[in-house]
């Protein structure tokens, strides 16, 4: 299979801005982006998009109309999609096993069982959401139990790593890009076509491919270890607040170290919302 056209179930803070790097940097590949939400699309295609991030304006002015669509016709984008990317929210359960914890995969799974219903032809499916680990397996569960004859599919995990208000350069210059499949060659055919889409624009030294559970599980341990470095340097503050030491001082000389970095050891009161949401995604594994 070569990758002519992509579908995104999804049209917010992931889909969006992804789908639109991608249409930039690949102009012979049509991008279409589906919401169910009308306002919503209706925002993205027009002059005030539903997000702001430094530089998401210009690529998507850049595309639109070009080899870029917003729509709320799932049904035809899912159709002609030769690769489907499954952006779409991952809330916390309000009910049942897991309630105030778990991940509710609703939305997920919702888009599995409408790819099933509607695709006719063999489809590359990538989770984007965060996830809890196995996520891909449920997935396929769903498209197994509803395959139609001489429709075949494969799941790969392929997440984000995107900071607000960084998310545009993060996609055009990101630390690595993620690719996790099946341990098959169809599985790892489909690992190749995704790994071609980014190659148009990342070193190939920069895509890391793993298996599908080590992909998933990559993004939660990312996500834990960055909230660690956040809840460190917070119990700093509260010693040097004890002691008459300056954090900023403190950081700075322990940024220093090569074996450890500068990143993530600003403290602040607003950091804490941060821990919060990082170590919850993490927990819901």
């Amino acid at each position: 299979m070569v990758v002519q056209k992509i579908c995104c179930l999804g049209a917010g803070y992931v889909g969006g801005p992804t789908c639109s790097v991608i249409a930039l940097k690949c102009p012979e590949i049509k991008v279409t982006v589906v919401d169910m939400s009308k306002e919503r699309i209706a925002q993205w295609n027009s002059d005030k998009l539903p997000i702001y991030e430094p530089g998401l304006d210009d690529v998507v002015k850049a595309c639109r109309g070009r080899n870029l669509f917003f729509s709320t016709d799932y049904t035809n984008a899912i159709l002609e999609a030769d690769l489907i990317f499954i952006s779409v929210n991952t809330p916390t359960k309000t009910f049942g096993n897991g309630k105030g914890r778990a991940a509710d995969l609703k939305y997920v799974e919702g888009a599995a069982r409408m790819i099933a219903e509607i695709a006719q032809s063999n489809k590359i499916v990538v989770e984007k959401s965060t996830v809890p680990v196995r996520a891909a397996e449920s997935i396929l569960n769903i498209l197994s139990a509803n395959n139609k004859p001489g429709v075949s599919y494969q799941i790969l995990s392929n997440p984000e790593f995107l900071a607000e208000g960084t998310a545009i350069e993060d996609l055009l210059h990101p630390d690595r890009v993620l690719i996790g499949g099946e341990d098959s060659p169809a599985g790892h055919a489909a690992v190749e076509e995704l790994c071609g889409i980014y190659e148009h624009w990342i070193s190939r030294k920069n895509i890391l491919t793993t298996n599908t559970w080590s992909s998933e599980l990559s993004k939660l341990a990312a996500n834990a270890m960055l909230a660690q470095r956040i809840s460190s340097i917070n119990s700093l503050s509260a010693v040097c607040e004890s002691t008459g030491a300056d954090v900023s001082e403190v950081a700075r000389a322990i940024g220093l170290d090569s074996r450890i970095g500068s990143k993530f050891l600003q403290a602040s009161i607003a950091v804490f919302k941060r821990i919060s949401s990082i170590l919850f995604i993490f927990v819901n594994v």
